[in-house]
């Protein structure tokens, strides 16, 4: 857990847009123009995880998203909400980087969003305003469903003077929307 832990500061983030940078160079700007709008499958998610607050287990947590059909070159929009049986919750939007491999049926997704933080009865994060990134690799079936293992960290990237970080770790399924 320590491993993961110690890169997961906004560097899910960062990778992210890396490669979706890369990504929209080679294939979008040559073609329909960098950031062109542009229709994507959507999903609706569901995932249950397990939270860590400095490397100790915190609780569980349900995590609901909608990753919607609507991208701007390779960035596909998307929103989701969270809560713990401590009763943190969280709210977002934010965009994700998919890449699929093996002829679809694998994909590597990285995601980073903006949103509102309620503490509940579980840890204080320093400030309301927490941004979540992360990580999933899963499996899609041929009609489309997704499952995948995934990984996020959610912090105040120093707004505020305190920015501790919860992370989740998780088991997600993906059903494609129409």
């Amino acid at each position: 857990m320590s491993d993961i832990v110690g890169i997961s500061d906004g560097t899910f983030a960062v990778i992210g847009l890396i490669f979706g940078l890369i990504d929209m160079g080679a294939n979008h700007c040559p073609n329909e123009g960098c950031l062109a709008r542009n229709e994507v499958p959507g999903y609706t998610s569901v995932s249950i995880g397990e939270t860590y607050f400095q490397e100790a287990h915190q609780g569980e947590e349900l995590y609901f998203r909608r990753d919607t059909k609507l991208a701007f070159g390779p960035f596909q929009n998307i929103y989701g909400a969270s809560i713990s049986n401590d009763g943190e919750f969280w709210v977002g939007a934010g965009h994700a980087w998919t890449q699929p491999y093996f002829d679809r049926r694998a994909y590597i997704q990285l995601h980073a969003m903006t949103g509102l933080y309620a503490k509940g009865d579980g840890v204080d994060l320093g400030g309301p305003i927490e941004f979540r990134s992360g990580i999933e690799v899963g499996y899609q079936a041929r009609n489309g469903l997704r499952m995948g293992l995934g990984f996020d960290h959610r912090s105040n990237a120093g707004l505020y003077s305190d920015n501790p970080g919860l992370e989740t770790i998780h088991f997600r399924v993906s059903i494609p929307t129409r």
